[in-house]
């Protein structure tokens, strides 16, 4: 019997890292926070994130998040970890990298770092990178530059460009600017197709330029329906031709192949389920349980 809901709608109307992975003389296992200080192995249950050795992060990149440049130098660069991110619940690190003339820096999230999680496979990380080149694929490019290391510090995982960001503002900061509204509509329906099931305000950030851009993407991908999204203050409304668009060319041209290496035979099925039953539903849907939100909402 085929599924009488396929998009989950219903109910709301190891390549090797050719890069070098760790900077000459540094300790591997032992790094610093960024707000910074010194952090045990991510596998450690225990982390203070109020040691009065913390020391202040300065952003200092020759790249842009976006630049084309950006994902050579987070798949080749040396990368040297600054410290530990304070309030991640999965090991979360900011590291810097170098190739050549450039360097950024960036978070990188191991596997090792992940904490299992009842309800959603492993691999995070995996997830990190298909967020990113999903958004590609639609042209919406709302995902920092991200790329999957296998040679890395405290081994594989993805790498994100760090946006530097104005991290006091967040989605309820910022949803009622109508000049944002194009891209906040763009980014609720990535998250329906991506079943972004973590998409909290604190997720969405606003740099200096105004652009929108979404991170904390790990819990995306799953084969069964979860969305839990902050961003329903487009329900009922009708897609954007841009949306439309780009979720036809999805339909039309199928999973991504650079999709194909991330994710599994079902979870690429029920994404296109998920692409299909948005464009013939022609309009965002609402969430009559009230319960499809995150928590914390920020």
């Amino acid at each position: 019997m085929s599924d009488p809901d396929p998009g989950g709608f219903a109910h709301l109307s190891d390549a090797d890292d050719p890069g070098q992975h760790v900077a000459p003389g540094q300790d591997a296992e032992w790094v610093e926070w960024v707000e910074l200080t010194e952090a045990p192995d991510p596998e450690d249950d225990e982390v203070d994130e109020d040691d009065e050795d913390a020391v202040e992060f300065s952003y200092d990149a020759t790249l842009a998040p976006d630049d084309p440049a950006m994902a050579e130098l987070l798949e080749r660069g040396v990368m040297e970890v600054l410290g530990l991110m304070p309030w991640s619940s999965n090991g979360t690190y900011l590291v810097r990298v170098e190739r050549g003339g450039d360097h950024a820096p960036a978070i990188y999230k191991p596997e090792r770092g992940e904490r299992p999680l009842w309800d959603f496979p492993g691999a995070l990380w995996k997830r990190e990178v298909a967020a990113y080149e999903l958004s590609h694929a639609f042209g919406f490019d709302l995902v920092p530059t991200t790329v999957a290391r296998v040679s890395a510090p405290i081994g594989r995982g993805s790498v994100q460009a760090f946006v530097p960001a104005r991290f006091a503002e967040h989605y309820f900061t910022i949803r009622e600017r109508p000049e944002l509204a194009p891209t906040l509509r763009a980014l609720c329906a990535f998250d329906l197709v991506a079943n972004s099931a973590d998409r909290k305000g604190g997720h969405c950030l606003i740099d200096d330029d105004d652009r929108v851009w979404a991170i904390d993407n790990g819990l995306t991908f799953h084969d069964e329906f979860k969305v839990r999204t902050v961003i329903w203050d487009y329900a009922g409304e009708p897609l954007p031709g841009e949306v439309a668009d780009a979720l036809g060319r999805l339909v039309d041209d199928g999973v991504p192949p650079s999709l194909c290496e991330l994710l599994t035979p079902d979870e690429q099925v029920a994404m296109m389920d998920r692409a299909r039953a948005l464009l013939a539903g022609g309009h965002f849907p609402h969430d009559p349980t009230g319960r499809r939100y995150p928590w914390p909402l920020v």
